[in-house]
């Protein structure tokens, strides 16, 4: 899937506050898939735990605190991909961002570790954030949660991304990923909230599943 080409979605703010029957469906969708999917994928986090650690004896778990539903702020979990100290060389690698607007991201980032290079582009350094959509901080679809830095520099326009519960992925995720700009993934994620319902969570569900294999434009 491409972007569509689509321009200036504006959305009604009280339609979105009254699907309460779709956010509860999918509430109950994202709480038994999640817990199913830790389940399930216990073996491979503690493979991916013990790669972590044999490689540079650092925390497993990377928390980062990010912009929720409404501005709401929590803490998201990932695998860590970089080193330990990789937050603190952000200021000197700016200059190399690649990703236009409020976004930073670089190919053949020197932080990223020899593991976190494979479970970036697999996304399974995201897979922690199941344990966000088991507490109902994150959903499994939706737009990507965003930095506190990246929302400062939001247009009121961009902070329609907010209106929603932010998910794992998206309609932005499968289409190209870094290799959309800021301005095409926030028309991504207003095309996603416009259309959303639970057949279309479910398409964007198996479609990333199947990026997870073949890997599209992460980094």
């Amino acid at each position: 899937m491409s972007y569509s080409g689509k321009h200036k979605i504006y959305l009604d703010k009280k339609a979105i506050e009254d699907r309460h029957l779709y956010r509860l469906l999918k509430r109950i969708f994202d709480f038994i898939t999640s817990l199913v999917g830790i389940i399930l994928l216990l073996p491979l986090f503690l493979v991916v735990a013990g790669l972590i650690k044999i490689e540079d004896h650092g925390k497993i778990i990377y928390k980062q605190t990010r912009v929720g539903r409404n501005g709401s702020l929590f803490s998201i979990y990932k695998f860590r991909s970089m080193r330990m100290d990789a937050d603190k060389h952000i200021a000197e690698l700016l200059k190399y961002n690649q990703v236009e607007g409020p976004m930073f991201k670089i190919k053949d980032d020197p932080r990223i570790t020899k593991i976190g290079k494979f479970i970036r582009k697999t996304s399974i350094d995201e897979l922690p954030q199941l344990v966000n959509v088991l507490r109902g901080q994150m959903s499994l679809v939706g737009p990507r949660p965003p930095l506190v830095t990246e929302v400062k520099q939001y247009s009121e326009y961009d902070k329609q991304r907010l209106l929603v519960i932010p998910g794992c992925t998206g309609l932005w995720q499968v289409s190209g990923r870094n290799d959309v700009g800021f301005s095409e993934m926030v028309e991504l994620d207003l095309e996603y909230i416009e259309k959303s319902n639970l057949l279309f969570d479910f398409f964007l569900v198996i479609k990333t599943l199947k990026i997870m294999i073949i890997p599209n434009g992460a980094y």
